[in-house]
């Protein structure tokens, strides 16, 4: 009776400490569920890079999902798809317009120094720019994104002014931007700042930097820029420059009335499932299925709570495969009952058939529960996205099971045959002869 108090006690502990974990972490919900952004990049090929290599496709996916990082979306999918093609999924994201301008431009920084000291035109706009040839006015000196180290907007001093993105450079970069600077100070001669082959800045250096340029590894980028455009630019410089262009292809949004929808029927079918297996426990199991359905009831709790403690993405094949787990938790369950009838019909006693019949399923449990972890194992290793999830959810939900099904069913059991009342045979789906 002392082992199945301390069983008791743990049950209980970890219950209560579920429920705590279901309370105060947030769910993160995917994008079939709570809407977003789903977009199709593809690469293209340049003069530099005449073919597009596994290599380069790798590439384009870690800038864009440094890009994402910065965005702060939660559990985006970022996937190559085919030779050539980039499979972008943002839950939570409803400016498609935004993430579009971040994740498609090629963002390449590039550094000139202006050729002879005149006038830069400006655009009707007022918007300085290079004119139809760059390369006529401004002069490439190597000082590229690529020396970047760090990029960050910065808001208006005093709230004076526009909002400016301030860009770290590394050691090497920062010695070229002190010398061009000192090169360029009180010339009269602008420093292009260009992005993509736009000019977005030409700022001119101050005599009193003759003598030793700008120190310090740091330079700001000024323009007309608000908190969201200064932010984007900085999330573009910080994440690099993509090795190839990319189009967007496909852009498609997902409403969060959808993804409501979803989640509705999903619960109303998932607890339509429950009531049902519910109902066949108790009525085809009686007492013991009685039990099981509290098993099963903590087995819920504990591994939503799992979900919420591994950071799971809850999404539609998510909850399949959590639903999914719950049958299996309901086999462990009938593989039990149905040793201890064996073994109840045999003639041996109540707690000696609970005991065997719990010894003798347990092989046949481990067996199922392996067999199906190997799948899950398969499943998240060659799947991508969706197919991790649903294998992921299956798993936890397995080995949860494992858990309430031997350890919960067991102790309630045992507990139960304590109570005379409750030791007949028929409670138990076992007529008396």
């Amino acid at each position: 009776m002392n082992k199945q108090a301390g069983a008791l006690l743990l049950i209980v502990a970890v219950v209560v400490a579920a429920i705590y974990w279901i309370w105060a972490q947030p769910t993160r919900l995917g994008l079939d569920l709570q809407g977003g952004t789903q977009l199709t990049l593809q690469a293209s090929p340049t003069t530099d890079v005449p073919e597009i290599t596994p290599d380069i496709m790798a590439g384009v996916q870690a800038v864009i999902r440094q890009r994402i990082d910065g965005l702060g979306v939660t559990e985006p999918l970022v996937q190559i798809s085919g030779q050539d093609q980039l499979f972008v999924q943002l839950p939570g994201v409803a400016d498609p317009d935004r993430a579009v301008a971040i994740l498609g431009d090629t963002a390449q920084l590039d550094f000139r120094k202006q050729r002879i000291a005149t006038e830069i035109p400006r655009d009707p706009s007022g918007q300085v720019t290079a004119g139809e040839n760059p390369d006529q006015i401004f002069e490439k000196v190597g000082l590229t994104g690529d020396l970047l180290q760090n990029a960050y907007p910065q808001a208006p001093q005093r709230g004076v002014g526009t909002w400016q993105v301030v860009i770290e450079f590394k050691p090497e970069g920062g010695e070229k931007f002190t010398q061009l600077t000192k090169e360029l100070a009180g010339t009269g001669r602008s420093i292009g700042i260009f992005l993509d082959t736009q000019l977005i800045s030409a700022p001119v250096v101050g005599a009193e930097f003759a003598r030793t340029g700008i120190t310090g590894g740091s330079a700001v980028i000024t323009g007309t820029f608000d908190v969201e455009s200064a932010t984007d630019l900085a999330i573009k410089l910080k994440a690099g420059a993509l090795p190839v262009p990319v189009q967007v292809i496909e852009n498609r949004t997902v409403g969060a009335t959808l993804g409501a929808e979803s989640i509705r029927s999903s619960l109303y079918a998932g607890i339509g499932g429950i009531v049902l297996v519910f109902l066949f426990m108790v009525i085809y199991y009686k007492l013991p299925g009685t039990i099981a359905d509290v098993a099963l009831a903590i087995y819920a709790v504990c591994t939503f709570a799992a979900f919420k403690l591994f950071g799971v993405t809850m999404t539609l094949p998510a909850i399949a495969g959590f639903i999914l787990s719950i049958g299996m938790a309901v086999d462990a369950n009938v593989l039990i009952f149905e040793r201890i009838r064996e073994e109840l019909r045999a003639g041996k006693s109540l707690y000696k058939s609970i005991d065997e019949g719990f010894d003798r399923a347990f092989s046949s449990i481990l067996d199922s529960n392996v067999t199906t972890l190997l799948v899950c194992g398969v499943l998240f290793w060659l799947g991508a996205g969706l197919i991790k999830g649903f294998a992921l959810t299956l798993a936890i939900g397995i080995l949860v099971s494992f858990f309430t099904a031997l350890t919960c069913t067991r102790t309630f059991l045992f507990l139960v045959i304590g109570i005379p009342a409750l030791r007949r045979p028929a409670l138990y789906g076992v007529s008396q002869s």
